[in-house]
């Protein structure tokens, strides 16, 4: 038994050492790989806490990539050291990650299209956004959805593509919302009248701001009313109570100074004692 292990060390004695020094060699390179990995994920995650550059979603998602490429990378160098042909292997993995790619398109539009969202920020969760015909507030941000809340209560994921490749309006990005208050007074009825009544309205209503200040001005002549209208400005969380306590003081105080409002009216005018061209034809 002696002798023969002799034999063996002194035939394959090479290849044993050079095995060993590949196995090290491996285990030293996959031991780098996970540290570095963990290094990496720690650095995103500390990096990000501090600047507050990307959505706490992402992060995850980064740092598990970032570590996923490293112990590629490691797997490689690995696989280079026993003789494996890496070429062809990279070759081969991009070939089927070109294939797997074209099958999954769509799916694969949407993680871009959400990675973009995350990182240019045109929304934000709590926002309140329209995006073609929807007008709700984004309750989550994912990879592949986003998720919005209508007013109505309504729940609606919306694909990350869909919201990305639109025009994005967001009523909330902005702090503040110009509101326009409208109310249609007689031809007979002073102007000056009803803008008196507005510039009273806003300067007693301290939920509006003073920059930019409010304004007041006539907007149309309809058929039977002068439209005079207010626009100001307040905060969002202001917005819709002070929108509809104007609306309703606006009425009242308009109705109190003495000002009409009037119904939606036409006159017609008929004129009788005249014939009737036709009927003076027949004759």
């Amino acid at each position: 038994m002696k002798e023969t292990l002799i034999q063996f060390w002194q035939s394959h004695s090479e290849t044993v050492i050079e095995l060993s020094y590949n196995l090290i060699l491996a285990f030293v390179i996959f031991i780098a790989s996970s540290l570095i990995a963990r290094a990496i994920r720690k650095t995103i995650q500390n990096t990000n806490s501090k600047l507050q550059k990307l959505d706490a979603t992402l992060i995850p998602i980064f740092s598990t990539v970032a570590s996923y490429v490293v112990y590629i990378i490691g797997g490689v160098f690995i696989l280079d050291i026993f003789g494996v042909n890496t070429a062809s292997l990279i070759a081969l993995v991009g070939a089927a990650g070109l294939a797997i790619g074209l099958a999954l398109k769509d799916t694969l539009s949407n993680i871009a299209a959400g990675i973009m969202l995350l990182i240019l920020r045109p929304f934000r969760t709590g926002d309140f956004i329209e995006c073609g015909p929807t007008q709700a507030t984004v309750r989550e941000i994912n990879l592949f959805t986003t998720v919005l809340e209508t007013v109505d209560g309504l729940y609606i994921a919306s694909p990350n593509s869909v919201l990305w490749g639109g025009s994005i309006k967001n009523f909330t990005r902005n702090g503040k919302r110009r509101m326009d208050i409208v109310v249609g007074i007689s031809y007979s009825d002073s102007i000056n009248e009803g803008f008196a009544v507005l510039e009273k309205i806003a300067e007693n209503e301290s939920r509006l701001l003073r920059d930019p200040a409010p304004q007041i001005m006539v907007v149309s002549m309809m058929d039977s009313a002068v439209n005079i209208q207010l626009r100001a400005w307040a905060k969002n969380e202001d917005y819709w109570p002070t929108y509809w306590d104007l609306n309703k003081r606006v009425k009242e105080s308009i109705e109190e100074s003495g000002l009409t409002i009037p119904f939606p009216q036409r006159t017609l005018h008929v004129v009788t004692g005249q014939s009737s061209p036709i009927a003076n034809k027949k004759q």
